[in-house]
């Protein structure tokens, strides 16, 4: 009996392997992909302007990063004695503009760096409905708690979208031409919009997305939302939110797309590096059994193997925790 309707995903031409750069941007589910990734030791780096939903800010962040464009001062807010920016997350906060103001800089510069070189760009679309600010109407990342007259929603048209996305992949390419770019729409439902106003939205970015792999061959999409959406049709694969897909549909969706865009002969490593990952997770029935103390010690031996090639400084932490308490 089968209980699922699936489909063929195409496999990629240029995959990702443990030598790629990989910059990852978007909604809250590119920071999964972009997390399963890192506990993989894939080299990435995530999200630097905080979590970004509307495709018009996610453009803007990059573009401004590779011209190295001064931020707009009259887009800087106060909130309880907190500098924020509204083109950006309130993950990027200071405690003054000039601190914010070095803080965007210092990311910018880093996203610059990474986009240059980077093999692979993940984007993960979350809405097309945007609030405009001010007289010029201009796109905001995050409202940032302010009064709600300050703004006014609008829903994108696709057109907008692949103008705005037009601009910065001519910039990236011509800076980065082996670059290859994966667009994918959020499976997180914005149900606050409305049900039908949610659909609405991801079908306008769906074919904004489309047009943009038509137009550009290093441009590709992968289906996250149709996964969710088509393979996992049942609420038993969202958080208790009905919002959010669960660990479980994480991890399939995380299948899909290491089947579809990870390099096969990777695949030991990322077995190994999950193992890694279960063994330091182990709790065993007696912590000072010498079965178990000689397991510790492997583990130990293990890491200091593969930190030669790989960042293991937090798991060789946590190992050396767990010795210390255990009087070694």
């Amino acid at each position: 009996m089968q209980l699922t309707t699936t489909f063929p995903i195409p496999e990629a031409r240029v995959k990702i392997n443990h030598q790629s750069g990989i910059y990852a941007i978007g909604s809250c589910f590119s920071t999964v992909i972009g997390d399963k990734l890192v506990e993989r030791k894939f080299p990435v780096l995530n999200n630097t302007f905080g979590t970004l939903f509307n495709p018009i800010s996610i453009a803007r962040v990059m573009e401004d990063a590779l011209l190295e464009m001064p931020i707009d001062k009259n887009l800087i807010v106060v909130r309880d004695g907190l500098f924020l920016y509204y083109g950006m997350h309130s993950d990027v906060v200071a405690y003054s503009q000039d601190s914010l103001e070095r803080l965007i800089l210092k990311k910018q510069q880093q996203t610059r760096k990474v986009l240059e070189q980077a093999s692979h760009v993940l984007i993960t679309l979350g809405t097309a409905w945007v609030y405009e600010f001010g007289n010029g109407s201009e796109v905001v990342a995050n409202c940032h708690k302010q009064p709600a007259h300050l703004f006014e929603k609008r829903l994108l048209h696709p057109d907008e979208i692949q103008k705005a996305f037009t601009s910065f992949l001519n910039l990236l390419v011509e800076i980065n031409p082996n670059v290859q770019v994966i667009f994918t729409v959020s499976p997180v439902r914005h149900t606050k919009d409305g049900i039908p106003q949610n659909q609405l939205s991801k079908s306008v970015l769906r074919l904004a997305a489309n047009d943009l792999e038509e137009t550009y061959d290093f441009v590709h999409y992968f289906p996250s939302f149709e996964i969710m959406m088509d393979e996992l049709r049942d609420y038993r694969f969202y958080k208790d939110d009905l919002i959010h897909p669960s660990h479980q549909a994480e991890s399939y969706i995380w299948e899909r797309f290491k089947q579809t865009w990870i390099d096969k002969r990777s695949f030991d490593l990322i077995e190994e590096f999950e193992a890694i990952k279960r063994d330091l997770m182990h709790k065993p029935f007696n912590p000072d059994s010498p079965a178990h103390l000689k397991f510790l010690d492997n583990l130990q031996k293990k890491l200091e193997r593969y930190s030669r090639d790989f960042d293991f400084s937090k798991e060789q932490d946590m190992l050396r925790k767990q010795l210390q308490y255990r009087g070694k």
